[in-house]
């Protein structure tokens, strides 16, 4: 059997802890509304800004999902609750992601300000995590399944990590040996009961890739671990908040979809200026007022123009 060497092990585990995050790594799972709310905040991200103004039905058009007031009142609630905690040299420091959240009656939108101490982990976030592994990171109550879903990401392409791995060195990856060299979970039966099982269950239900495992023995016990992982491909895409991309943008772009238009048409006729866009409808539906055109289909007339633009491709 080709085992991993330990500096390989070694390139695993620190792959891993860079994208370590309090929000990530702590006891938590978050609601689909939770998740949009933390998303929208993301996405609208900057440096010298505590507060955000969220929009219901903002998240309505860039998700599909439709929330009512009772629902992002309990969501921002139970968010402003949760503590987590930071390890620092000789300290462990408790912080909480909301100061205060302010519903503005009748305007279906609520004023988000985030904490000082929080800002930090909001950017390390949006920096280090796509916002798939976030979602699915995120979805899964277990440490361990946070992070053996992360580590298993690398290697989602490939079907398998590269080689069985150590199990020890494994169990140091996920926090399991002190600094003194003191392990948890000594018996292969409770490493499966307590942590590999229970990350395979939240990561086949909670994320976009599919988990698996098979132990093998040197001698009479078990030594190494060889992970699997594919991408689901039973999963329906959903519309989901990219925070990568400016909320006005992702707005603009899910308004020309609503036309008709794929999202990758709408994309590209953003990029040439949203602002032209409407300009061109507001001037079709003149014509078409007046007589002097006929829209039968709206898709294919827009489609159309733009191709002859030479913005779309034909």
């Amino acid at each position: 059997m080709e085992l991993l060497t330990i500096e390989e092990a070694e390139v695993l585990g620190q792959k891993h802890y860079k994208q370590h995050n309090a929000i990530t790594s702590g006891r938590y799972d978050f609601t689909a509304c939770q998740l949009d709310i933390l998303f929208m905040i993301l996405s609208s991200l900057e440096e010298d800004k505590l507060t955000y103004t969220i929009r219901a039905k903002d998240i309505e058009l860039l998700t599909g999902r439709e929330w009512n007031y009772q629902q992002l009142r309990k969501s921002t609630e139970d968010i402003g609750s949760r503590m987590f905690e930071i390890e620092k040299a000789g300290s462990y420091k408790q912080i909480w992601l909301f100061q205060s959240v302010e519903y503005l009656i009748g305007k279906g939108a609520f004023e988000v300000m985030i904490s000082e101490p929080a800002k930090p982990l909001f950017f390390e976030l949006k920096n280090n995590f796509t916002h798939f592994q976030l979602r699915s990171v995120l979805g899964c109550t277990s440490s361990y399944a946070k992070r053996l879903y992360m580590l298993a990401c690398q290697w989602r392409t490939i079907g398998r990590f590269p080689k069985p791995i150590p199990i020890i060195e494994l169990k140091q990856m996920l926090g399991l040996v002190d600094k003194k060299g003191k392990e948890q979970y000594t018996q292969i039966g409770q490493l499966k009961e307590k942590v590999l099982d229970v990350a395979k269950r939240q990561i086949n239900q909670h994320t976009d890739i599919s988990f698996d495992y098979e132990l093998y023995k040197r001698g009479r016990s078990y030594e190494y671990i060889q992970i699997y992982v594919s991408i689901h491909k039973d999963k329906p895409k959903q519309l989901e908040i990219d925070y990568k991309i400016p909320v006005n943008e992702q707005k603009n772009i899910r308004t020309i979809m609503a036309y008709g238009i794929s999202e990758e048409y709408a994309e590209l006729i953003v990029k040439n200026g949203f602002d032209e866009f409407i300009k061109f409808v507001e001037k079709v539906n003149e014509r078409a007022k007046k007589g002097e055109i006929n829209v039968e289909n709206a898709a294919a007339y827009i489609i159309g123009t733009y191709q002859k633009k030479g913005i779309l491709p034909r």
